[in-house]
């Protein structure tokens, strides 16, 4: 598919690799453990798409999107079996928090929690030591004892932050959450620096089945403002997967609109999380993209 003129600023700030060459990207990643800083101080973001992840009402696919979460993981660590991948990320000592989102109206889709999930069990961890939770994790005893974390949520336009995405989604680790909405959520990023949560997480999973592009107030949810974009981005690096789910979310926003519309809130807390916190990069000249699957409509 050609994309539209104004796609092709960010495709060159972008590496694009596509699965053709997936082979030498992976003869790198091999070499690296997880969290370890990619060649050039990039940090790699993989998106993977496909035409049925969802159907005409949203509903997700249970078997998309399990492939989709093979093979964005391989794609990020650079192996070719998906268990030699989770293997990577996740040990059969580790205690795993899935950190999910229970938002009513674009909550984590429970395909990709029991597809996680099934991984991390695959790599050896007893289901006794993997929980699933959101609003109760600051009282859930895995989580509390957990050496290692997994971020998956949507990202959707929100009152405080401009855009909620794989940053915010770890605000419920804080007693008072409401304490962090201030600069536009800038201090968001300072979450991620916890000692119970620092170094923790192994991957970070942003949603983009049927993202909200467009709200007004605290809660706005209306389905004109979501499209199928049918697409997961996944990334050890919280901020370079809210960043480029940012570029996504703000092209479609000018196809929609007819004209550029800057997010209202502004989303600086994804800035934030570089420059202030230094938790992961948002300049996407420092991001390296891999794309994978289907490929109409693909906006960056």
């Amino acid at each position: 598919m050609t994309a539209p003129p104004n796609d092709l600023s960010r495709r060159d700030f972008i590496r694009n690799t596509t699965s053709a060459t997936l082979v030498g990207v992976a003869g790198t990643a091999a070499a690296m453990r997880p969290g370890e800083p990619k060649p050039g101080g990039k940090s790699r973001v993989v998106l993977v798409r496909h035409a049925d992840a969802v159907d005409q009402g949203g509903k997700a696919n249970a078997e998309v999107i399990q492939q989709m979460t093979d093979e964005g993981v391989m794609a990020l660590v650079g192996e070719k079996d998906v268990q030699a991948a989770w293997k990577r990320l996740i040990k059969p000592t580790d205690v795993v928090g899935i950190k999910s989102n229970v938002w009513g109206r674009l909550p984590t889709p429970a395909e990709l929690e029991q597809a996680l999930k099934r991984r991390v069990c695959e790599a050896g961890v007893d289901a006794s030591n993997v929980a699933i939770d959101d609003r109760g994790i600051r009282r859930n005893k895995v989580f509390k004892r957990a050496t290692a974390l997994i971020n998956a949520r949507p990202m959707r336009t929100h009152h405080w932050s401009g855009l909620g995405g794989c940053i915010k989604n770890y605000i419920m680790f804080e007693a008072l959450p409401f304490t962090f909405h201030g600069r536009f959520c800038s201090p968001l990023g300072g979450i991620w620096k916890r000692p119970d949560i620092q170094g923790k997480t192994r991957l970070n999973v942003l949603v983009l089945l049927t993202p909200l592009f467009h709200g007004v107030g605290p809660h706005h949810y209306d389905p004109k403002h979501t499209w199928p974009y049918k697409g997961m981005l996944f990334s050890q690096d919280p901020v370079a997967a809210d960043a480029i789910g940012r570029e996504i979310i703000k092209a479609h926003r000018k196809e929609f609109f007819g004209e550029e519309r800057p997010f209202k809130p502004p989303t600086r807390h994804i800035d934030a999380a570089e420059k202030e916190h230094g938790i992961g990069v948002a300049d996407l000249t420092k991001i390296e993209l891999i794309k994978l699957g289907w490929a109409d409509g693909v906006l960056v």
